[in-house]
């Protein structure tokens, strides 16, 4: 099988959207979960400043936003039907609701990373071949997951030189905090709070 190239799947990887399953009854009030990125946080404001009631005030319906610390389980519960809509990158959406069988919409495209995401390594002056041998801590099977496969083939390396942890996006920060985790790929803001630490190197 030919590689993926990098250029053609951008988009595909980074591109944040709030899905909607398109085989929902109609109705009139709809639940939406998110999680904390940079790109969905509109969404909280939107909800907490009265903007969202404005607008389902507009169209007669009702419209509950409600915020999850986790990342893959709002993909979780999102495709077992307890919210009508979920904020997730487009390439989530492709992964565990569309193999659960739910047929999803992108509704809203919101952002695209744009340096949003990252691979950081302790220490100063580090490469993306310091990663060989190491653990990564990430939110595994997610869109973090992609980005370290890219990064790892930037410098000849595959995921079998390193072993990745799985973390979730609502602890990592605090685990980057601990002796025993050297590496993690992650989003913002917990990128931006990773990166602002003396002595790391974002490598990718």
């Amino acid at each position: 099988m030919p590689p993926i190239r990098l250029p053609a799947l951008l988009a595909a990887a980074f591109a944040a959207v709030v899905s909607f399953s398109a085989q929902a009854a109609p109705k009139d009030h709809f639940s939406v979960c998110w999680t904390i990125y940079a790109g969905w946080m509109p969404w909280e404001y939107a909800g907490s400043q009265g903007i969202l009631d404005k607008w389902a005030k507009k169209y007669g319906i009702k419209i509950d936003m409600v915020q999850l610390n986790d990342y893959v389980e709002s993909i979780n519960q999102y495709t077992a039907g307890q919210f009508d809509g979920c904020t997730m990158t487009n390439m989530d959406a492709l992964t565990i609701p569309a193999a659960g069988g739910v047929d999803s919409t992108a509704l809203v495209v919101s952002d695209f990373s744009n340096g949003n995401d990252g691979v950081v390594i302790k220490g100063e002056g580090k490469t993306v071949a310091d990663l060989k041998g190491m653990n990564v801590n990430l939110v595994e099977l997610s869109v973090s997951h992609y980005l370290l496969a890219r990064a790892l083939e930037s410098a000849n390396l595959s995921e079998k030189d390193l072993k990745v942890v799985n973390t979730s996006d609502a602890d990592i920060a605090a685990a980057f905090n601990t002796d025993q985790v050297k590496a993690v790929t992650t989003w913002n803001p917990m990128l931006s709070e990773i990166k602002a630490k003396p002595g790391v190197t974002e490598v990718f």
